[in-house]
């Protein structure tokens, strides 16, 4: 969903550098983008272990931290979000052909929904499931293994779409079928090339790529 569905980049690194700078984290936006993909809560214990803080101050518990970014970034969406180009063009070309869609996100449950609820497309998905009730997030395949469980399907029956690394892997080690847009200053990274397909936009996916998966 992020950095796919809606630019959420911004609103995540918004939100942590205000959140870990008030803990004493020095957190820049260069910093942030060694944890994307990452379930929150990873997030918190990364930067833990690296700044430690005493967690025993009101509000800065892990359980806390979490919860005050997470707030922050459903503010943001619901103040600014608007959905990426070719969202609307993605799903309507599976709905055309009765592919079945989901959601597989490191993002917790109250930001999927906020994304999905403004820009109108929940009822869209066939299945929506967040790694936070996982034990283990991305790039463990656990969120995509469940995903496709809640879609009646084996992963090898199915094709991501992701704009991180750390889900590339996650899809990869699920067994799935994969395509990247990475974001356009990572577009050109070699570990992309893991990927099946790799695209600088949702637009771009045809037919001539579905029918090149079919055949793997």
């Amino acid at each position: 969903m992020d950095g796919l569905l809606l630019d959420s980049e911004p609103y995540w690194k918004e939100s942590e550098i205000e959140v870990f700078t008030s803990l004493g984290v020095p957190l820049t936006r260069e910093m942030c983008d060694t944890t994307v993909g990452k379930r929150i809560e990873e997030v918190v214990s990364h930067w833990h272990k690296l700044y430690p803080w005493d967690t025993n101050k009101k509000d800065s518990s892990f359980e806390k931290v979490s919860e005050n970014v997470i707030a922050k970034v459903v503010k943001l969406i619901n103040k600014k979000g608007t959905p990426l180009e070719g969202v609307d063009y993605i799903i309507k070309f599976f709905k055309d052909r009765k592919i079945k869609t989901a959601i597989a996100s490191s993002s917790a449950m109250i930001i999927i929904d906020a994304a999905l609820q403004k820009f109108k497309i929940k009822k869209e998905f066939d299945a929506i499931h967040s790694a936070e009730k996982e034990q283990f997030g991305k790039p463990h395949p656990a969120v995509y293994l469940n995903t496709a469980k809640q879609l009646g399907t084996l992963p090898k029956n199915c094709l991501a779409f992701e704009d991180s690394f750390n889900g590339l892997l996650s899809a990869k080690d699920a067994g799935m079928k994969t395509v990247a847009v990475p974001e356009k200053r990572f577009f050109n990274e070699e570990r992309f090339s893991l990927a099946n397909i790799k695209l600088s936009s949702l637009k771009q996916f045809d037919m001539k790529h579905l029918e090149m998966l079919n055949k793997l």
